[in-house]
């Protein structure tokens, strides 16, 4: 499944009365879960165990899949970061929707990918060990390219900044647009030039 060895299989419901139990869930909780999803499955475990050619890494000993059945595609996603917290395990979800899926990962915050047809769905396992292969899975689905020097965690927080500048470069650029008064005009123009090139260092 997902392109990953036979030897990672695996087979075994969540059932969700243990996730309500577990977290002690408000009837409005549970009703926002239950809207969303309809079953979860462990469906492979990657270890050192399942593929012996994988090295354990000092953070990432092994990594669930969980089969997520949705019961649409727009989705409150506190409920998938619920799921991150009923097993303290590294995870990666398979949304499913219909013939859908939609891979998400939580790594100092919660990633996806765009839906796509399962039968192309394919989670790559690339690197010696799990540490490494953990963290190439978290930059496939976040889309993440890291550049020279920084860490994952670096990288992640730097665009998330640069994305909050290009934010506010919007919103300035809108009200540049729609100013009547040249002096106003003049200095929201400053404010994007120096958002500009806070992004540029």
């Amino acid at each position: 499944m997902y392109g990953l060895p036979i030897s990672t299989e695996r087979k075994r419901q969540l059932p969700k009365k243990a996730i309500y139990a577990k977290f002690d869930l408000k009837p409005a909780q549970r009703e926002n879960f239950d809207a969303d999803i309809a079953r979860i499955d462990i469906v492979a475990v990657v270890s050192s165990a399942t593929i012996p050619a994988l090295n354990e890494g000092t953070n990432v000993k092994e990594f669930y899949v969980l089969d997520v059945r949705m019961k649409h595609k727009e989705y409150d996603t506190k409920n998938i970061l619920l799921l991150t917290r009923l097993i303290a395990q590294h995870m990666v979800f398979a949304l499913r929707y219909e013939d859908q899926v939609q891979f998400a990962i939580f790594y100092t915050k919660l990633f996806a990918t765009t839906w796509q047809p399962i039968e192309r769905a394919t989670l790559p396992l690339s690197g010696l060990n799990l540490d490494v292969v953990w963290e190439n899975i978290v930059k496939e689905i976040g889309q993440i390219k890291v550049t020279d020097g920084h860490t994952l965690v670096e990288q992640i927080a730097d665009d998330d900044q640069r994305g909050k500048l290009l934010a506010q470069i919007a919103t300035l650029e809108r009200k540049m647009a729609s100013e009547k008064q040249p002096r106003r005009k003049r200095e929201y123009f400053e404010q994007i030039k120096k958002l500009k090139e806070q992004i540029k260092l």
